[in-house]
């Protein structure tokens, strides 16, 4: 069976059932929305309590990191994602479940060669570029201010 590319699309998108886009953008922004919402409920809730404003920002990243580490070790984030999509990628919670998820699953190959190998396989080129466009824009920034 010799199939061009131009065949085997056509034929991938006759097999495809169409992507539900507004479904999907709806769940993504309610449930993205509801993140964000727990996260400034959280940062009240910490100010309540005495902590000055970088002390409860402090405190909401750690319990967000802490919260959906956890909700992905117990096999709530992937059920929560597999119905809100992008919702859940709401920066620090995704990236918390793309550092925690490749842990678990190479987990039976050691701590050393499979939990802390490949705990950064997905997050480790975020981080890459990341620190290297900062370190970019930090060099020209000085360079045009010294100008």
């Amino acid at each position: 069976m010799d199939m061009t590319n131009k065949d085997y699309g056509q034929y991938v998108n006759a097999k495809s059932k169409p992507s539900p886009i507004w479904k999907n953008t709806l769940c993504a922004f309610v449930v993205g929305g509801l993140i964000c919402t727990a996260g400034q409920a959280l940062l009240n809730l910490y100010r309540h309590c005495g902590l000055n404003e970088a002390g409860a920002a402090t405190a909401v990243s750690v319990t967000l990191i802490f919260l959906s580490a956890l909700f992905t070790g117990l096999g709530l984030f992937d059920n929560l994602a597999k119905h809100a999509g992008a919702g859940t990628l709401v920066p620090i919670t995704g990236f918390a479940n793309a550092v925690v998820s490749p842990a678990l699953e190479f987990k039976s190959e050691g701590l050393v060669m499979g939990v802390g190998a490949k705990m950064f396989v997905i997050a480790g080129p975020v981080l890459v570029f990341g620190i290297s466009a900062s370190i970019i824009y930090g060099v020209i920034l000085v360079l045009l201010h010294s100008l």
